[in-house]
């Protein structure tokens, strides 16, 4: 049995840190009155194909109806959302005459709709606001509420202040962050994340366990982010592999939505080359977010040992490895319990086996120095050092 401390029976709890989230088995009955305390009366509800398919949009929209709200709706987010999404999601926002937001659905359609949000009072073009080129900046608080629903357990979105796309003038997935950006409310229910795939549910919690791991060896302090980091490493180590192998358990389910959100609390420390390579590899190679970042960690973390070997240690430790090990043998063996754990629910371990060609290595490594998300690297890098993880990966 995994010692979860979680209660055997999951309530509905009302947690704020600093996003006010509601969260357990049946959540969603919540929204109408989540939207009330915001005074949303006529939201635009934000999604895609994949979440419609499911049914889980119409259930939203039921519960919406019930309670006798009338929503707009904007459901074609791309995978990969880029300033299209923003634009065709602002025209249905004004349309409907929205006054607020509700995305339904992953990173992707979560990450929409903060940038329809943006939009709604704030001059295009998106890439103004690039955080790479400080234009975080540039971004005001005056902007209508957004209620956020994850369908996966990975980008943390929901409690995450940044919005990401792959914008034409920039040519490279584009980070805008601000605390504006953040989420008024997130809805958590794990029964919404039950009927996700195998793989998806690997490549999204991946995603969460690589947030975490990364900003806890990154460089600068925060140990609230410290804490929570390594925290979601070890709620991902020990609910991920459940969450693959037996989908209805709520449990596990519960605890990989907390590993997510924790996850995205903690990289506003900041993150690292794994996520700077996942962000070329995803325009460039067509290789899903959290299957990258899985891809290519091991190698980053054999990267940065010589300049994280304590951290590494304990993220050793927070995946079930002895203490007594000793810190030398615990922040040796890292890469390996990675790589061990992104086999065990089921992912490749190269990125040839996601279809990725070697000739367009050296491009990657080129956009991914590009990437503000290596400049938090506990051990600075430069193209060929990222070029050396991505061989070092294929």
């Amino acid at each position: 049995m995994i010692p979860f401390d979680l209660p055997e029976t999951l309530p509905i709890v009302e947690l704020s840190w600093p996003t006010r989230v509601v969260l357990g088995p049946g959540a969603l009955s919540r929204l109408p009155a989540e939207l009330a305390r915001l005074g949303v009366r006529r939201p635009l509800v934000v999604t895609d194909a994949g979440v419609v398919k499911a049914g889980i949009a119409a259930g939203v929209l039921g519960v919406l109806e019930a309670a006798g709200i009338r929503a707009e709706r904007f459901v074609d987010v791309q995978a990969n959302p880029t300033d299209r999404d923003a634009t065709d999601g602002l025209a249905a926002y004004r349309r409907g005459g929205c006054d607020g937001l509700v995305a339904v659905g992953g990173g992707s359609s979560i990450d929409a709709a903060k940038l329809v949000q943006l939009l709604t009072t704030h001059e295009p073009p998106l890439s103004r606001y690039d955080d790479a080129a400080g234009g975080d900046r540039h971004v005001r608080g005056d902007l209508p509420p957004l209620v956020a629903i994850p369908t996966t357990a990975g980008t943390g979105s929901e409690v995450g202040r940044s919005g990401v796309a792959t914008l034409p003038d920039t040519g490279r997935k584009t980070v805008i962050f601000s605390p504006h950006l953040m989420p008024r409310v997130a809805i958590c229910d794990p029964r919404l994340t039950v009927a996700l795939p195998a793989r998806l549910t690997a490549a999204t919690g991946i995603d969460a366990f690589t947030h975490g791991l990364e900003a806890y060896v990154a460089a600068g302090f925060h140990p609230l982010a410290d804490a929570v980091g390594l925290d979601a490493v070890r709620r991902a180590t020990r609910s991920l592999p459940v969450a693959v192998g037996s989908p209805g358990d709520l449990h596990a389910r519960t605890d990989m939505m907390i590993a997510a959100m924790e996850g995205a609390m903690a990289f506003q420390k900041g993150l690292g080359a794994s996520h700077a390579l996942a962000h070329a590899l995803g325009p460039l190679a067509g290789v899903h977010h959290g299957l990258a970042n899985a891809l290519v960690l091991p190698a980053v973390v054999a990267f940065v040992r010589p300049a994280a070997g304590p951290r590494l240690a304990q993220v050793a430790i927070a995946m079930g490895a002895d203490p007594r090990e000793g810190e030398v043998a615990l922040a040796d063996g890292a890469a390996e319990r990675v790589r061990a754990l992104v086999a065990a629910v089921g992912l490749p371990g190269k990125l040839r086996d996601a279809g990725v060609n070697e000739a367009d290595l050296p491009r990657l490594a080129a956009k991914a120095l590009e990437d503000a998300s290596h400049r938090t690297s506990p051990r600075p890098c430069t193209e060929q050092d990222l070029l050396a993880m991505l061989r070092a990966s294929y």
